[in-house]
């Protein structure tokens, strides 16, 4: 199953590329992983709903890399993280309250 798949079967449906940039950026190393994620985290962090799948597809390559490999793991934990505490200190009203339902 795929995530597009995963994530429709839940009643969500995808509004970025973020899934296959980042599906990309794993082929190229941590590195790659890091530029993809500060490209798009500065990109997007403004839009709520974007920056809520952004949130959602870095915890589920946490997932998808945990027992093959734990580095590339460890560094979308750290990225998920990052952008978590940033949607909850910036997010406000509806915007928090989407940001909670999606990613519950």
């Amino acid at each position: 199953m795929t995530f597009r798949e995963f994530m429709a079967e839940n009643g969500y449906m995808l509004q970025t590329t973020f899934w296959s940039d980042f599906s990309i950026a794993d082929r190229f190393g941590l590195p790659a992983v890091q530029d993809t994620f500060n490209r798009a985290f500065a990109e997007w962090k403004q839009s709520y709903k974007y920056l809520t799948e952004l949130i959602l597809v870095l915890n589920h390559k946490i997932w998808q890399h945990y027992e093959a490999a734990p580095e590339m793991a460890k560094l979308y934990n750290i990225l998920w993280m990052q952008a978590d505490q940033y949607a909850i200190e910036n997010l406000k009203g509806s915007e928090l309250e989407y940001y909670y339902e999606v990613t519950d």
